[in-house]
């Protein structure tokens, strides 16, 4: 059994389409489940996001950042350099998060383009 897990924003075309490709998938690999996360209601935690940049073998919080986002500008995150406070931005603000994310055998992928979360499953 393959567990796959998504943090998904169904606002966001790409989480969307992500999303629909891992049910496609699930309809044709019966022996998977997809858990769905809306990440802006339930946050990932501290130990979970910091895993999730492991997985995806990011070296620093930012490169998990929607820097285009207003939230972004406004708490000044450009110049930042302390992954404490970069980590603790996006838990309090879960719209900086990139989406969306997909978890599945030990691994990680952010779904931009959506077909690029297939090479974990």
């Amino acid at each position: 059994m393959t567990d796959i897990t998504i943090f998904h924003n169904s606002r966001c075309s790409k989480s969307r389409q992500t999303m629909a490709l891992l049910e496609e998938f699930i309809r044709e690999n019966t022996t998977s489940n997809l858990d769905i996360v809306n990440y802006l209601q339930t946050p990932p935690t501290l130990a979970e996001l910091k895993e999730i940049i492991t997985l995806l073998g990011f070296t620093s919080a930012r490169q998990l950042m929607r820097t285009g986002e207003a939230i972004y500008k406004e708490l000044v995150l450009k110049e930042e350099t302390d992954e404490a406070v970069l980590l603790q931005a996006m838990l309090d603000n879960p719209k900086l998060i990139e989406r969306p994310i997909v978890l599945a055998n030990g691994k990680a992928k952010i779904g931009r383009p959506p077909e690029s979360v297939l090479s974990i499953l």
